[in-house]
């Protein structure tokens, strides 16, 4: 009966593409490299997300975005570019994106969602 009521209940969180992402040198700056994500958010619960940067032992990688907190309505989609300095990039792993949740909303048990995606391998 317990298993019914897991299988029953929908789950809804954000998506993120690519799974796998790679970076390419920036045009601009030669000590500069960038990629895309893209989210899509599928909760109407949450329109703030958070984006991290992470090396393989979690550890925080400074980035630049033009957010790093983004801003997107319930079904809508977003293209966020990411740069990391050169000498960041052998120790970097993971880009993430954690739901935001706004206080009135905690309050009614939301649970926040996390994805990452994965520096593709050489």
């Amino acid at each position: 009966m317990l298993m019914g009521l897991f299988l029953a209940t929908s789950v809804s969180a954000h998506e993120m593409t690519p799974t796998y992402f790679e970076f390419k040198s920036y045009p601009y700056a030669d000590t500069i490299s960038t990629t895309q994500i893209k989210l899509f958010n599928r909760r109407e619960d949450v329109n703030y997300y958070e984006i991290s940067v992470f090396d393989s032992e979690w550890n925080p990688i400074p980035f630049a975005a033009t957010n790093k907190i983004v801003k997107i309505e319930y079904l809508n989609k977003k293209t966020i570019d990411i740069f990391v300095r050169n000498q960041d990039l052998p120790g970097l792993t993971y880009i993430c994106t954690l739901s935001k949740l706004e206080k009135d909303v905690i309050t009614s048990g939301a649970i926040s969602s996390r994805i990452c995606s994965k520096m593709k391998e050489k």
